[in-house]
């Protein structure tokens, strides 16, 4: 059975066409000036977050949490907590993950965030 997540998804893949990258994937983190796991994150994880296969296959863009915000999200729900980790496919909310889990459980989160994406 297909979910609207599925549709909307779908939808976004046709629309991007052929010439996109293959996963059409992107971490949004959503974070606030002065939030100290954003510091902590931006210390353990930012310098070394496009080295990472994960990485690579979810390139980072950042958002402060008062915005401005792209054009074209859909998301589940505003996020209030920072950082918030959000995975989309073609600007569409696939998985959500709320906290910095920590530099020794970063890259796992995103291998299951990723995992689920393409489940």
């Amino acid at each position: 059975m297909l979910t609207r997540r599925a549709i909307l998804a779908g939808m976004a893949a046709m629309a991007a066409g052929p010439g996109t990258a293959a996963s059409g994937l992107q971490l949004l983190m959503v974070r606030r000036r002065g939030c100290v796991y954003c510091a902590q994150w931006d210390r353990e994880i930012a310098p070394v977050y496009g080295r990472h296969p994960e990485g690579r296959a979810a390139p980072l863009l950042m958002v402060d949490l008062d915005g401005p915000w792209p054009d074209g999200l859909a998301l589940a729900r505003q996020p209030w907590l920072t950082p918030t980790f959000i995975l989309l496919r073609g600007g569409i909310e696939m998985v959500r993950v709320e906290g910095y889990p920590g530099r020794e459980r970063f890259f796992g989160v995103l291998r299951d965030m990723l995992a689920e994406a393409a489940g």
